[in-house]
């Protein structure tokens, strides 16, 4: 059976600043509790230790690593846990020294000395972790890797930075973007329309349909969350929101109670070219300031690019097509998700692996095709939209100031937005017979790129802008 990925992985509402970090292990601890539940060892234990290894370690705290690990074994879920209980919970359990395990029974837990940062890496993955309960009569370990964009796998699948999702029988399997075009050409099918099928195979319509409005319902209230907020982001980095600022001087005194009327208030606003720019880096920044606040986001591929695809479509919502309906949205997404996964299964999503390549270039040639078709790119021309949009993020390293989700990472997704418009415009303009380099090439030469780079370079906060920046000076 062949790997199925769907687009509702690609695309997971979570809790900021990080999939990797914040998404991943917060997942693992739920997988930890699975695993003691099938064990019938949950009742037993006594206490729990996790051990976090390599980039975890390097910029866990910066990540919230430690509080996603915190809140997962207390079984929290982050897709629906209200972001204004997060501190609350943190906070009773380092004062009163105990975790709810699974919300079930309390046990002692001193946070400061039951999760361990070891620098060492593990040899399978740069994200690695050890979770280890111990009972009565003996211990319980598992280790996971947090491989990007919320995905989590056990070192026993072989091959699972590549192939991480379960198995189905999707009707048109996908590997990479050579089969994906034959289908829509055999079929005479659109990229969404392939979509569609696949997602179909494992949900109804009415799921699919109502999930992908879902996705963009949280994509847009974090949009104007980040509009309406301003302030200092949490960390110590003293950065300030941008998006509020920028959003005030544009929006003027636009009468609205909600982000639908906002969304229409936005259409009747001047569209001159410096205008449009403001408002989709306005639209990037007010998402990853909410990422960055640990606020709910939609990975994206990943939390850290997470406001590149909500940018681009509100964009072509609110400035290119006011005809626009959910139609067109759920094309959008559907299109994203599918050219996410096969940059997933042929290189990586994930930055402790590849450097930001894998998370602004991945999810700026995601929102590039997405927006190629909504606008009447044919299959071909989606394609090389994508392949435009990462050809130009190729080498981009991943260098998080104090190993926060804030400094470059925030203004990244407003060069990713971008870079996106003008890689699908570029696409449009162009006949996909002269394309020269094929999508498939360009994933693999980004893989062989994250291979050749340093790994100071890779989300370890050891390189680039993070020693080059005194955090103090901040």
């Amino acid at each position: 059976m062949e790997e199925c990925i769907s687009v509702f992985d690609m695309l997971k509402i979570g809790v900021g600043p990080s999939s990797s970090h914040t998404l991943g292990p917060w997942r693992a601890a739920e997988r930890f509790l699975a695993e003691l539940k099938e064990q019938n060892l949950l009742e037993q234990v006594t206490a729990v230790r996790v051990d976090l290894y390599g980039s975890l370690s390097l910029t866990g705290v910066g990540h919230a690593t430690d509080l996603a690990v915190m809140l997962g074994l207390s079984g929290q879920d982050p897709e629906y846990i209200p972001v204004e209980n997060i501190s609350k919970i943190i906070d009773a359990i380092k004062k009163e020294r105990q975790l709810h395990l699974a919300n079930h029974l309390y046990i002692p837990f001193d946070s400061e000395k039951d999760i361990v940062f070891n620098k060492n890496f593990l040899p399978f993955h740069a994200n690695g972790m050890t979770f280890t309960a111990t009972t009565l009569t003996s211990n319980y370990s598992a280790t996971y890797y947090s491989i990007g964009g919320g995905f989590v796998v056990k070192e026993e699948r072989k091959g699972a930075q590549k192939k991480s999702a379960i198995k189905c029988a999707f009707p048109f399997p996908i590997q990479n973007a050579e089969e994906l075009l034959k289908y829509c050409t055999t079929e005479n099918k659109s990229i969404s329309e392939i979509v569609y099928e696949n997602e179909k195979s494992m949900r109804s319509e009415s799921e699919i349909d109502s999930e992908l409005m879902r996705i963009w319902h949280t994509m847009l209230e974090c949009i104007y969350i980040g509009s309406h907020s301003e302030g200092i982001l949490p960390g110590g980095l003293n950065v300030r929101r941008r998006a509020f600022d920028m959003h005030q001087n544009l929006i003027g005194l636009a009468n609205y109670s909600n982000p639908q009327e906002w969304l229409e208030s936005i259409r009747k606003t001047e569209v001159k070219f410096r205008q449009i720019l403001k408002w989709v880096s306005c639209f990037a920044l007010a998402v990853n300031e909410v990422n960055a606040a640990l606020g709910r986001v939609v990975t994206a591929p990943t939390n850290g690019s997470a406001g590149v695809i909500p940018a681009v479509l509100m964009y072509y919502l609110v400035i290119e097509n006011h005809q626009a309906s959910e139609k067109e949205i759920k094309q959008f997404l559907m299109v994203a998700g599918e050219i996410g996964s096969i940059f997933k299964k042929g290189s990586t999503i994930s930055a402790a692996m590849g450097g930001c390549q894998a998370e602004i270039g991945v999810s700026s040639a995601m929102a590039a095709a997405a927006l190629c078709e909504v606008m009447g790119g044919t299959p071909a021309q989606v394609q090389m939209a994508a392949e435009i949009a990462m050809e130009h993020h190729l080498g981009l390293t991943c260098d998080p100031i104090g190993g926060l989700v804030q400094i470059p990472c925030i203004e990244r997704n407003t060069m990713g937005a971008i870079k996106a418009i003008n890689a699908a415009e570029l696409a449009m303009e162009t006949d996909a017979k002269n394309a020269k380099v094929p999508l498939d090439k360009v994933i693999d030469t980004m893989w062989q790129t994250a291979k050749d780079m340093n790994s100071k370079y890779k989300e370890t906060s050891e390189g680039g802008l993070a020693v080059a920046v005194n955090v103090a000076d901040c």
